[in-house]
């Protein structure tokens, strides 16, 4: 997997996937078994200070001392980083809507979480790392964050991120990974694994019960049968389950694009 400088690469798969440990190793917590990670074209272990200076990393459940108020966990941040831009903090807090002289132990987790951000984010690095960033924001403040993070990429930081979020995925990526039980699926372009020939057919037969086991074809993913109607995904050309169908009297077919969503599920699907 390799990221490009300058864009916002997403990070996708199921809960126990692999994202969070991916992440780890990124970072140095812990030792990859095999292989080797560059950042920031630097060894991620032997120049591991260094590059940390040149990160911003948010971790999946943001956690610190409960009795310092925002101000002074960005200040202990600061301390830590040697740099702090009062005035993009301020600007942070006002766009995320956080009152940073509150106790971060009296914040709700979505509150908690915008000080998250802002600490990843205030000292403007090159990279910026981000585990589930959107958790517990509602969705005002949510779009306010998308504008935060499209404005960082237009002054060419890299941002990657993992997410449970597709459409938010879909709406900031230029590209995605997706794993599943440890293992890179694919890497690709929004545009492109949008573009592929994957269609959603929804059968609806006239007399006939459809089994799922009479849709056991070659390119069909994501089987569903409810009553008469059957749904499912192809992936190529659909010619073949054409004909297959076309044996039965038809009471209504509907064929669509997928979204990213479906997408993403017919990677991980009935795969085993």
């Amino acid at each position: 997997m390799a990221i490009n400088q300058g864009e916002i690469f997403g990070f996708l798969g199921p809960n126990g996937a692999g994202k969070s440990t991916t992440i780890r190793i990124l970072l140095g917590i812990i030792k990859p078994s095999s292989g080797t990670v560059k950042i920031l074209g630097m060894n991620h272990l032997k120049n591991s200070i260094e590059i940390r200076k040149k990160i911003g990393y948010l971790p999946g459940e943001f956690l610190i001392y409960p009795n310092l108020t925002g101000s002074q966990i960005l200040t202990f941040f600061s301390n830590i980083k040697n740099e702090y831009d009062e005035t993009y903090v301020n600007v942070l807090a006002e766009k995320l809507q956080i009152d940073l002289n509150k106790q971060f132990g009296t914040l709700s987790q979505g509150n908690k979480q915008k000080i998250g951000i802002i600490q990843a984010l205030m000292h403007k690095p090159e990279l910026i790392i981000l585990d589930e960033p959107t958790n517990g924001l509602d969705p005002l403040v949510r779009n306010e964050f998308y504008e935060i993070i499209s404005d960082l990429k237009d002054e060419k930081r890299t941002i990657f991120f993992s997410s449970h979020n597709i459409s938010e995925v879909e709406k900031l990526c230029d590209r995605i990974g997706i794993i599943r039980e440890g293992k890179l699926i694919t890497t690709e372009k929004i545009s492109e694994i949008k573009s592929k020939q994957i269609q959603i057919f929804e059968i609806e037969f006239s007399e006939i019960q459809p089994r799922k086991k009479d849709f056991t074809l070659p390119n069909i993913e994501n089987v569903d049968v409810s009553n008469k109607t059957v749904k499912f995904t192809v992936i190529g050309n659909p010619t073949h389950i054409i004909k297959k169908v076309s044996e039965f009297e038809i009471k209504k077919l509907i064929t669509h694009e997928p979204s990213l969503e479906e997408i993403f599920m017919t990677y991980y699907g009935d795969k085993k």
